[in-house]
């Protein structure tokens, strides 16, 4: 009798640990999902929102570039990820001067616009404003959060760099991204840059992709990060070839030595302000800079504060480009 009890209770933990299993793993299969499958918001969606949330005067200038055809589309492919898609704006007068302006997560090219004005219209700069792989026009199924992305984006920088060299040897490159590609700019600082990059603007990006979705799944699920973050990072690497934990803008920027610009406002609870100083204590190397918004949620940092914004901005990149 007590055998019989003992292998019933035996069966039901075995039977009560398997269903645990099976549940995380499709917990993990939603959570990757949700978190990395994109959205492809289209232009007219990108431009509705922009002129929404940035001052109305941006609109006429857009308006300009569009009545007078300034504004214009290319295409590269990048070995197995396909046709990666991009906005570009050639300076009003010839320059050798190039800014590359990285979206957010499921955003596109065209929400860079209001910060392709500061480099464009201020500073007569030529601007590249490259869609992300599965954003925009570009291919892709699934969100990369930046990561492999910082590999795409030096592609594009090696592009605008022959594009827009003119008569001269090579560009001068600043790279400024926002939010994820804040995170994407922090990661490219920490790799093998080509010559022509001289400095980087970052703004709201995250410490590490780990840290953003444990934050996420906390706010969002009232959920801890263990064991879910573990199977859904292992998840990841076994889709789509990394983790979590490995995309990291803390341990690039430790690797990172040409000048940086960094901006967060102190009201960002999505990626939160407290990360601003752990990113900013990481870079160890080269001429950094930091400019806090007040106020200002997340990425809303020129669009609540223009002229600072601009200012920081023009005075930053023109220490490092003539």
């Amino acid at each position: 009798m007590k055998s019989r009890k003992k292998k019933i209770l035996l069966q039901a933990i075995i039977a009560i640990f398997l269903a645990a299993v099976i549940a995380l793993i499709a917990a993990s299969f939603y959570f990757l999902n949700y978190a990395l499958g994109p959205y492809k918001r289209s232009h007219q969606e990108a431009m509705e929102r922009f002129y929404k949330r940035e001052p109305a005067s941006l609109k006429t200038w857009v308006d300009s570039l569009e009545l007078c055809h300034v504004m214009h589309d290319t295409t590269i492919n990048i070995d197995s990820r396909g046709k990666m898609a991009a906005l570009y704006l050639r300076a009003p007068q010839p320059t050798n001067r190039v800014a590359v302006l990285l979206h957010g997560y499921n955003d596109r090219a065209e929400s860079m616009l209001h910060i392709a004005y500061i480099y464009y219209h201020d500073m007569g700069f030529n601007v590249l404003l490259p869609h992300f792989f599965a954003h925009g026009d570009s291919d892709g199924d699934h969100i990369d959060m930046g990561w492999p992305d910082r590999l795409d984006m030096i592609r594009w920088i090696n592009v605008a760099d022959s594009m827009f060299r003119g008569d001269s040897t090579s560009t001068q490159v600043v790279v400024h991204g926002i939010s994820m590609g804040g995170f994407t700019t922090m990661c490219i600082s920490g790799e093998k840059c080509p010559p022509c990059v001289k400095c980087f603007v970052e703004d709201c990006g995250y410490t590490s992709v780990w840290d953003e979705f444990a934050g996420e799944m906390r706010n969002e699920f009232d959920l801890p990060a263990f064991p879910l973050m573990h199977t859904t990072s292992l998840l990841c690497k076994m889709r789509y070839g990394w983790t979590f934990s490995e995309a990291s803008a803390i341990n690039q920027l430790k690797k990172s030595t040409l000048p940086m610009l960094f901006i967060h406002g102190d009201a960002d609870d999505f990626v939160p302000y407290a990360m601003l100083d752990h990113l900013y204590a990481a870079k160890q190397h080269g001429y950094k800079e930091k400019y806090v918004a007040h106020g200002t949620e997340h990425a809303r940092s020129f669009t609540n504060h223009p002229e600072e914004y601009t200012s920081r901005v023009k005075s930053f990149v023109s220490r490092f480009i003539k």
